[in-house]
């Protein structure tokens, strides 16, 4: 997929696009990757000497494949984007340093009218980031 074509999924623009590729999506689940160069601003604020990935911004970067998932859902629908309502049963397993590519495999479980839960796993080279749950609704733009 075309940066082109994740920038027309999610309103989500740089510095905050969090989505470098799409390496899988079907009609319930997406594969999506990120790398972070170290260069990013947050680095030098966030453990400097031993600089990690805030662990919100791996949430994040899952929660922006999410929405690019549920575009398709949204399309029909013009005015309205997907945003996050609830986060739940989340687990911190791995530090993720600068340079890593993370592997952000999002999963739709159920649908309630315009209300659309989600499991998230983020992995690193294999080895498991963070694994949450959220909920996302409609909203107008």
């Amino acid at each position: 997929m075309t940066r082109q074509q994740i920038l027309d999924a999610i309103p989500h623009r740089d510095p905050f696009l969090l989505v470098d590729e799409i390496v899988e999506w079907g009609e319930d689940r997406i594969v999506c990757t990120k790398t972070f160069s170290g260069g990013e601003d947050f680095f030098a604020g966030h453990y400097p000497g031993f600089p990690l990935v805030p662990g919100v911004l791996l949430c994040e970067a899952a929660m922006q494949a999410g929405a690019i998932l549920l575009s398709r859902h949204f399309a029909a629908v013009e005015g309205k984007v997907p945003v996050a309502t609830r986060i739940n049963q989340v687990r911190f397993k791995r530090m993720v340093r600068p340079r890593e590519t993370l592997r952000m495999a999002v999963e739709l479980t159920e649908r309630l009218a315009d209300a659309f839960f989600l499991k998230a796993r983020v992995t690193v080279g294999g080895r498991l980031a963070v694994s949450f749950e959220f909920a996302c609704t409609a909203a107008n733009t």
